[in-house]
């Protein structure tokens, strides 16, 4: 360190609480869909999306403002957070005729 500096480098991690309606709606499609786990992914300055993938193959998403309340508000709602897409659970996904039908819409639209 240069003479007459005192400061070091520290991690501090914020204490932000995962907001409850947050957590709700991660309980309500996991009770609605026969449980569920969830991925995390960063999305940069908008936060984090936390991918539900219900049992049943059904799936949405919810948006924290970052990955560590992510994580908090799915350890909350007791929903398991995969650490990456596995097969298995890409398998278990069951997209609608609807997402279907908007996916065939953007392609042809290019």
């Amino acid at each position: 360190m240069a003479d007459g500096s005192d400061t070091t480098l520290t991690a501090e991690q914020t204490a932000e609480q995962a907001p409850n309606g947050l957590v709700s709606g991660i309980k309500s499609f996991a009770a609605g869909h026969g449980g569920a786990k969830a991925v995390i992914e960063y999305v940069g300055k908008r936060g984090a999306r936390i991918v539900l993938v219900g049992e049943d193959g059904a799936w949405a998403d919810q948006f924290a403002d970052d990955t560590v309340v992510a994580r908090q508000a799915c350890a909350k709602a007791g929903v398991t957070v995969e650490n990456a897409w596995e097969r298995e659970l890409m398998d278990q996904m069951r997209p609608s005729n609807d997402l279907w039908r908007s996916m065939a819409r953007r392609t042809m639209a290019r």
